[in-house]
């Protein structure tokens, strides 16, 4: 296990991750606060109503707690990790009527085809041992018309850029390029494919065809 990942299942830090670690880093390499991307998660998932949706290495299940209460109705949302510490922390700090937490892999996911009307993954996949096959697993649990949103890292050819594969390579965070996540939303079919990139880190979403 890499450092990246060894970090992440330290139960100190996810006593303090929502609170200090993830809106500071995240803030140093988007430029974007917290609130503004929880704002733009709902927006791009076009969430509302009963929907189920599904976040994809939850943490400490703050954005899955925000994504939940846009819902009404029978809308629940699944908060899904593998680190047993940031799962207890999501339990005692973002329990909700509407949001629950599993123990899983992302790369194989424990769901039948075309579950979830929204299926999201903000900040993790350079972390998971196989992020294109766990981003295969989010399109296959998509159901028809629903939405899949990632952030995750950009590897670009800039000084950020250089910043990004240093850091990677320290740490065994996997950087991304410009084509990977799009071309793999085209290849599987999704539409309304779109990619914003700030700094160090690329907002993709797509939709799967009705």
């Amino acid at each position: 296990m890499n450092l990246a990942r060894r970090t992440m299942n330290h139960p100190a830090l996810a006593a303090v991750y929502e609170r200090a670690w993830r809106p500071t880093l995240f803030y140093l390499a988007s430029g974007r606060t917290t609130e503004s991307d929880r704002r733009d998660a709902v927006a791009t998932l076009r969430l509302g109503g009963a929907q189920k949706v599904l976040d994809i290495a939850c943490g400490p299940g703050n954005f899955t707690r925000h994504l939940s209460s846009a819902l009404t109705g029978d809308g629940f949302a699944v908060g899904l990790d593998y680190s047993e510490p940031m799962l207890a922390r999501a339990v005692a700090d973002n329990a909700g009527p509407r949001v629950g937490y599993l123990r899983g892999d992302a790369r194989v996911l424990p769901f039948a085809d075309g579950t979830f009307d929204a299926v999201c993954c903000f900040g993790a996949l350079y972390l998971i041992p196989d992020p294109i096959a766990a981003t295969r697993e989010m399109i296959r649990v998509l159901a028809p018309g629903g939405r899949i949103a990632i952030t995750t890292s950009y590897r670009a050819d800039n000084p950020f850029g250089d910043v990004s594969r240093v850091v990677g390579g320290w740490s065994g965070l996997r950087v991304f390029d410009t084509r990977t996540f799009p071309d793999l939303f085209a290849e599987a079919g999704l539409v309304e494919i779109e990619q914003h990139v700030h700094r160090l880190l690329q907002y993709v979403s797509a939709t799967r065809p009705k």
